[in-house]
């Protein structure tokens, strides 16, 4: 049985079937979109651990402000996109595991979360995505209990 943490509108982790010990699917859902398309089978320690770093990171506010005030947040996408320097990686965000390798990503406060991400791959599945940049807002609070349950949930199943 799949259990679903936040809502897929904003944000939502689905905690799915189990593959062995140490395997899961886990569904990641952003701004209404499917982030794991490519790849949804998650290694449970390396991800719960991840996952939780990143919940406490947003949820201690340790994510950058917006890199550019007054911007479109698809504008923002495309500068970080464009930037080669390590400014980039500052709003680098979510790097858990392979399940998100088809999906640039980034994310800043801006009163809310904002994630702003742009799938990459010759191969996604829903071709009109391509060259498109998604935004997804959530307050960090939200995000962090959202991220941190599903965790939970991780582990205490992979432990038990």
């Amino acid at each position: 049985m799949t259990r679903r943490f936040g809502n897929r509108s904003t944000f939502a982790v689905e905690v799915g079937e189990v593959w062995s010990r140490d395997l899961r699917i886990v569904d990641l859902w952003a701004g209404g979109k499917r982030l794991t398309t490519d790849d949804d089978t998650a290694f449970v320690p390396s991800i719960c651990h991840q996952m939780r770093l990143t919940a406490e990171l947003v949820r201690r506010r340790e994510i950058p402000p917006c890199p550019v005030t007054g911007r479109p947040p698809e504008e923002i996408f495309r500068r970080l996109q464009a930037d080669e320097t390590e400014f980039r990686e500052r709003y680098w965000f979510m790097v858990w595991s392979e399940i998100l390798d088809n999906v640039s990503k980034y994310a800043y406060l801006d009163d809310d979360l904002v994630i702003v991400f742009a799938f990459w791959r010759a191969t996604h599945p829903s071709p009109e995505d391509l060259g498109k940049v998604f935004t997804a807002r959530i307050p960090p609070d939200e995000f962090a209990t959202t991220v941190q349950e599903a965790a939970d949930l991780l582990h205490t199943e992979w432990a038990g």
